[in-house]
């Protein structure tokens, strides 16, 4: 069973840290669980490892967020993975920080990388796991909420939240979306 596991985030040092990356940080601390390289390739930084007898291949592509689609259709391509095998990691403004919720299909609300990925696969039915980032900004502060580092507050819970991720992701390639979301899913 082959799996593909995208982290949406943008390339650049000034977006390292920002919420619009948590799928980026996932996608690092995922790898450096399962001692995977990153290596740069068409359209993404690429990792493999194994797991419980799964092969994993986790991206971070280098497209930009709003262009992300390209990348995730390549490489499922590439692969021969099903889209009910790829889980695209995405920050969510639309749930309270400290929430992770995992879904099998649903709408872009908005995101430009899941509006890509979506036009990319022609289909919004493919698994996401949807971190939290909440929505504590002024009216048309969005971007700025968006593309700014987590609060000191919120870093508190951050690595936690990360490591629960990674126990989504993983539970996902080994029991599956369903059970995943019955266990992890408040």
């Amino acid at each position: 069973m082959k799996y593909l596991i995208v982290g949406l985030g943008n390339i650049g040092p000034e977006y390292e840290k920002t919420r619009h990356n948590i799928g980026f940080m996932v996608a690092d601390a995922i790898a450096k669980k399962h001692d995977a390289k990153f290596n740069m390739d068409r359209l993404a930084y690429m990792a493999d490892f194994k797991h419980k007898g799964r092969s994993i291949t986790v991206i971070k592509p280098t497209t930009f967020m709003n262009l992300s689609g390209k990348a995730v259709k390549y490489w499922a391509n590439q692969l021969k993975i099903q889209k009910e095998n790829i889980l695209v990691i995405v920050d969510d403004l639309a749930l309270p920080y400290t929430t992770l919720r995992m879904r099998g299909k649903g709408g872009a609300a908005g995101h430009n990388g899941l509006k890509d990925i979506e036009a990319q696969l022609q289909s919004a039915a493919y698994p996401r796991l949807r971190f939290g980032i909440g929505d504590n900004f002024s009216k048309g502060k969005q971007v700025d909420f968006v593309l700014g580092e987590f609060s000191e507050d919120e870093k508190i819970d951050l690595d936690t939240l990360i490591d629960t991720s990674i126990q989504m992701c993983e539970s996902f390639c080994s029991i599956g979306l369903a059970r995943t979301m019955n266990q992890f899913n408040k």
